[in-house]
């Protein structure tokens, strides 16, 4: 019998796969090794951050509120994972043209790195090396496409008759040690971005005027209402930063220019010589929904934000805001009659007797009682500008925030859990209230709609202070509705009028639904 030889062409189908893999893992290998340079230079200008931080900073504010509601703090991660996706993908299409016209394929690896290019050296704080990363990217990412697609090529012309594609060995080879040098280089430049983070742990002076000792919370006798003092570790987190800065405290300086008599340039030692305070206050976030989790009681130690602006020496004829710049250019603006006030307004560098987190703003932030964070909590703050609304305007101004933001008179169920089972008998509704400023009068409660009942406060620790509170139910068996609302020490009654976050904070009253059995 006759056997002859025929040649079998490889599946479009399986080619094609291929050759969009071998996109996906030069693309990899291209972001491992920007990554890595990225960590030793400018880790912020790392390509898929630059480009999400653009992203962020492109998105519309219903979009950014949305995302917030949906995804919390784990926002920023679903951001990275979708421009992640989004790049892989055109990295997919430039392994299969590749693989037609090379050149049209390594040139749009080449694109992608140069959009994140611009993108970084767009930055405000961007400087020439903000470019490299991207550059990187593109060099080794071209490269290793070039190169997969080559040996692919070769196997392909000396694979055995009917073998349907490449050599195997030579194509397991090359993609194999790619791959690893992307898991090299990734772990790499995770292991230099945190060790240049280092620790926090300085040295912080013995307060001046320091708070009075905290009293017992509700929350050993009551479960489940919130801690007075919230642990440093769940303190709420709310920024459109995508990788914390890197900053070195023994280098790190702030700056006081502006509509002033004299600039000021002050160290942290320089801070921490100056007259300091301890206060107990809460921070409210103006994207917190009703009954969000976007607030936090913490001790701050600072120095009073005056005596800072003093050394400078102000002139509030000129000046109307304190325009806030943070070490990669950040800027939110502070109205500026309530720095000077009289408030416990203070640039903080201690937090619950600690440094303060890199999370929270390390080496030193704003904090001003009062007010929500975004017109005054200023994290890992660099400057502090004396100028008008009218002549500069910070990144949430721009985007249509309200200039003067004040927190507004708001409560919280902690416990019962909405959609929670209880039996029933007594049942413990509990939470928290505040009036930063003004101070809680009372806490009520409403069960199914009926009269309001007084709640029980706990204790008081100051007005810029959050109040926590339980109201004991006798629970009859079925569904039931509760709600709470805060009257402040003004007799200002919390509103019930629903507003959403933007622009100036939500307002409305929180009522949930639990079952008793």
């Amino acid at each position: 019998m006759d056997h002859t030889a025929t040649t079998t062409a490889p599946e479009p189908g399986r080619q094609r796969l291929r050759h969009a893999a071998y996109g996906v893992l030069a693309t990899l290998v291209g972001l491992a090794a920007a990554h890595l340079v990225a960590a030793v230079t400018v880790p912020a200008a790392s390509p898929v951050l630059a480009v999400g931080s653009t992203v962020i900073d492109l998105t519309p504010t219903p979009l950014k509120e949305w995302a917030i509601r949906q995804f919390g703090s784990a926002d920023k991660l679903v951001l990275v994972g979708s421009v992640t996706v989004v790049v892989l993908l055109l990295a997919a299409l430039a392994g299969v043209l590749t693989a037609r016209r090379p050149t049209l394929g390594l040139l749009v690896v080449v694109a992608l790195a140069g959009v994140a290019g611009v993108l970084a050296v767009l930055r405000p704080s961007a400087g020439p090396l903000d470019l490299l990363p991207a550059l990187v990217a593109a060099i080794v990412g071209a490269a290793s496409l070039w190169w997969l697609h080559r040996v692919d090529d070769r196997g392909s012309e000396g694979s055995p008759v009917g073998s349907g594609g490449p050599s195997r060995r030579g194509v397991v080879l090359a993609s194999g040690g790619l791959a690893a040098a992307a898991v090299a280089m990734g772990g790499v430049g995770r292991w230099v971005t945190s060790y240049r983070l280092g620790g926090t742990d300085v040295a912080l002076p013995t307060p001046t005027d320091p708070a009075s000792p905290l009293p017992k919370g509700l929350e050993a006798t009551y479960p489940g209402i919130s801690p007075l003092q919230t642990p440093t570790a769940d303190f709420y987190r709310v920024d459109t930063r995508l990788t914390l800065p890197t900053v070195d405290v023994d280098s790190w300086t702030l700056t006081i220019d502006g509509d002033v008599e004299k600039e000021v340039t002050l160290t942290f030692d320089d801070l921490a010589k100056m007259r300091t305070i301890e206060r107990d206050i809460t921070l409210t976030c103006v994207s917190n929904e009703v009954g969000g989790p976007y607030v936090g009681g913490a001790r701050w130690l600072g120095v009073p934000l005056k005596d800072i602006l003093d050394l400078a020496g102000i002139d509030a004829t000129k000046a109307d805001q304190i325009l806030s710049t943070d070490v990669d250019g950040m800027t939110i603006s502070t109205p500026l009659d309530v720095a000077i006030d009289g408030r416990d307004a203070m640039i903080a560098i201690g937090m619950n007797g600690s440094s303060l987190p890199r999370a929270n703003g390390f080496p030193a932030r704003m904090v001003v009682p009062g007010l929500y964070g975004f017109v005054s909590a200023c994290k890992w703050i660099t400057r502090m500008t004396l100028t008008t609304y009218d002549e500069q305007q910070a990144y949430w101004t721009e985007r249509d925030w309200a200039i003067d933001a004040p927190i507004k008179l708001s409560s919280r169920i902690d416990t019962p859990k909405p959609l929670s089972d209880s039996k029933a008998g007594t049942v413990v509704v509990g939470g928290i209230a505040w009036a930063q400023n003004v101070g809680i009068e009372r806490v009520e409660v409403r069960i199914d709609g009926e009269a309001w009942k007084p709640a029980t406060l706990g204790p008081q620790v100051t007005d810029d202070y959050w109040r926590q509170w339980y109201f004991e139910w006798d629970a009859t068996p079925g569904q039931h509705f509760l709600a709470c609302r805060a009257v402040n020490k003004d007799g200002d009654v919390q509103s019930d009028v629903r507003m959403t976050p933007f622009p100036e904070g939500s307002s409305g009253l929180q009522e949930i639904s639990v079952n008793v059995g």
